[in-house]
């Protein structure tokens, strides 16, 4: 017989891993509804030619990375690498931009990349993702920031960093990206292959190499923020006004440029200590030419990522506790077939009204069903047999400590109910 094997880079959440994934999607959902961000949701296909455009030619995402293929009518299309450019797309073909501004949105799901696999990085990874669209004004970027902060702070990550940085935007860019060219063109023997690459095709990227050969040149490569045009700077220097005025920490990494050319002006991310070298649990940036590229109407944009399984990972490293899953408190337990025609619909009838209760299958012995409630970890066993079926009462046993009483039918619910409620 065939055994088949998940795919390469591929991965399956198990079920001791979805308390992890359960806690951190709930702590999204929270921490989006203080700061007043709505859910939206977007295909995991788009025609490939949105990515090119939106993401860029010459980055690793198009050029290595996408998963394109050719549909069935013969349109190039692509499993999504990233969000941003989707939610862009519906903006503009929704009409979104006639709703108040900003728009500030959420969203999380599969991601697809053909790269490397690596802990808590897989070709099919989960994100979360937080956008802002239309508003220029740099106390946005704060917001962003904080909500990322926010949230890992109450999902317990210490010893949180925060680095920005400014890639202007396309008046003072290309300048920029002439002196790093200029700084690396005689270096070029000194440099990896990958970095002669990006130097021809994408010489931003150089900035955030790791190759060994490449880290002492970068210490002494010119930086952007020395050639910012003035909205830039003005951006720059209200951003890091803010964060000092609310008391924000943080550190100018003249090496973050993160991997998307669509980015202008503000790009930071957050790192959280205890995690080794891949201490990074989040970035993101500022996008105000994406919308137009797109095809809309001139809109600024900012927003960020993160990797669940990287979080679910980091939080696992640091020991970071999560509440269990909630399960069925009840059991119901029968012996022979008349007591099962009313166990059945009985904990049918305690699941409506809230009461997680759980029913053996099987025909099994009334030892066998009460191995079942201890595995289970019930709370209560409700027992009926022909001796309860003639009473119209249940016997209900305490599986702490295996004490038993008598209840009504007519009661049980109610006092079920009481007991669970107060013991929760």
């Amino acid at each position: 017989m065939v055994r088949y094997s998940r795919i390469t880079g591929m991965n399956d959440v198990l079920l001791d891993q979805q308390p992890y994934w359960r806690c951190v999607l709930d702590h999204v959902q929270r921490v989006a509804d203080l700061y007043g961000y709505r859910r939206i949701d977007v295909p995991i296909i788009e025609v490939t030619s949105l990515f090119v455009r939106g993401v860029g030619e010459g980055t690793d995402i198009v050029d290595k990375e996408m998963y394109s293929f050719e549909d069935r009518d013969g349109t190039s299309v692509s499993l999504r690498p990233e969000f941003t450019a989707g939610i862009m797309r519906a903006y503009i073909e929704n009409g979104m931009h006639v709703l108040p501004s900003p728009l500030k949105v959420w969203t999380a799901g599969p991601l697809f990349r053909h790269e490397k696999p690596q802990a808590g990085r897989y070709r099919q990874h989960s994100q979360f993702d937080i956008e802002v669209i239309g508003e220029q004004d740099p106390a946005v970027d704060l917001e962003v920031i904080n909500v990322a902060w926010h949230l890992f702070r109450e999902l317990g990550f210490t010893g949180l960093r925060l680095q920005i940085n400014s890639t202007g935007c396309p008046q003072c860019k290309p300048a920029y990206v002439q002196k790093l060219v200029d700084y690396f063109t005689p270096l070029t023997d000194q440099l990896a292959e990958v970095d002669r690459l990006r130097l021809r095709k994408n010489p931003l990227r150089i900035l955030d190499s790791k190759e060994k050969s490449t880290q002492p040149l970068l210490d002494a490569a010119p930086h952007i923020v020395d050639y910012l045009c003035s909205d830039c700077a003005d951006h720059f220097v209200r951003l890091r006004r803010y964060l000092d005025t609310q008391g924000r920490p943080y550190q100018v990494n003249y090496r973050i440029v993160r991997g998307l050319d669509y980015y202008t002006k503000t790009v930071f991310e957050i790192k959280a200590d205890g995690l080794g070298a891949q201490d990074t649990i989040c970035g993101g940036g500022r996008y105000d030419g994406l919308v137009d590229e797109l095809g809309g109407r001139a809109t600024p944009g900012i927003g960020f990522g993160s990797g669940i399984e990287r979080i679910v990972l980091a939080m696992q490293q640091i020991g970071l506790e999560v509440p269990e899953e909630p399960t069925p408190s009840v059991m119901v337990a029968y012996r022979g077939e008349p007591a099962k025609l009313v166990a059945i619909p009985l904990a049918e009838s305690l699941r409506q009204t809230g009461i997680g209760a759980l029913v053996a299958f099987g025909d099994r012995s009334l030892k066998a069903q009460m191995k079942s409630a201890n595995r289970a970890d019930v709370w209560y066993t409700v027992i009926l047999g022909e001796e309860e079926l003639q009473a119209k009462e249940a016997t209900v046993r305490d599986m702490r400590d295996s004490r038993q009483v008598t209840v009504p039918f007519t009661q049980l619910e109610s006092w079920l109910r009481d007991r669970i409620d107060s013991e929760a």
